[in-house]
């Protein structure tokens, strides 16, 4: 469910390229679409068709060949501070223990109430008892929830999330995913997602775009119309299934 037509983040035709060998490669073609505020969005797409590179663009940390970005309404020319981002891998710090991962990014803003504020932040993300547990004590679940608390601590508009779950095993990513939807509700946050689970992306969104091969243009824009709050049982239902069945066509068109 859209909690207000407002954008938050909007594409203009936007392009992307990277050079190699034989010049440059295109990797995005004229990418356009707009994410109103509070919505969660899922880009599914055949493996290389850029979704990490479209979610590093939103992010500021590449710029497009062309087109251009808007994030609330102004134009991106670097990272934002209202936006925070979520990789496959957790990537924290092994000497800091999990308040302190969570803490580490408003300490160097200079918050006084960092710690704080982290703190309430681990009960969020539902690891309370583990604020001192050091990254090697903590299952690969665990650990995305701290890198998931991170990232929300700052207050971002925009969550960016390439492929989050992607390194689980599939009991953890499915636990993983209801956390993040309980995350979500609570937060009322905008939401891009990255994902290869076609599943994932219907369980989790209120939207699925689906990329096409390289250079990768939107092939499929498609709004999940399954009633919130969710619970696994939707999975298994007549709608769910029909979705499913239009993005796995999608997918395995663009893949030929």
């Amino acid at each position: 469910m859209t909690r207000t037509s407002a954008p938050m983040l909007s594409l203009e035709k936007v392009s992307a390229s990277f050079a190699d060998r034989n010049g440059q490669l295109a990797v995005l073609r004229n990418i356009s679409f707009s994410v109103p505020r509070g919505q969660f969005v899922c880009v599914l797409g055949p493996s290389g068709a850029g979704k990490s590179t479209l979610l590093r663009l939103l992010a500021g940390l590449l710029a497009p060949a062309s087109g251009r970005i808007l994030f609330d309404g102004a134009p991106v020319r670097g990272p934002q501070a209202g936006v925070g981002l979520v990789f496959q891998d957790a990537n924290l710090m092994p000497w800091r223990d999990a308040l302190d991962n969570v803490a580490l990014p408003l300490e160097l803003r200079r918050d006084p109430d960092a710690f704080d504020r982290a703190w309430d932040m681990l009960q969020v993300v539902g690891l309370r008892g583990f604020e001192q547990a050091l990254p090697s004590k903590l299952s690969g679940g665990m650990a995305q929830r701290v890198a998931i608390g991170r990232a929300l601590v700052q207050d971002p508009q925009l969550l960016l999330l390439d492929e989050p779950f992607g390194s689980l095993d599939a009991l953890t990513r499915e636990k993983m995913g209801e956390e993040l939807l309980r995350i979500w509700e609570l937060e009322h946050k905008t939401v891009v997602m990255v994902t290869h689970d076609i599943h994932e992306a219907l369980y989790l969104a209120d939207r699925v775009l689906v990329l096409g091969r390289r250079p990768a243009s939107i092939k499929l824009d498609m709004q999940v119309r399954l009633a919130r709050p969710r619970k696994l049982a939707v999975r298994y239902s007549p709608a769910f299934g029909r979705m499913a069945a239009r993005l796995r066509a999608a997918i395995e068109v663009q893949a030929v």
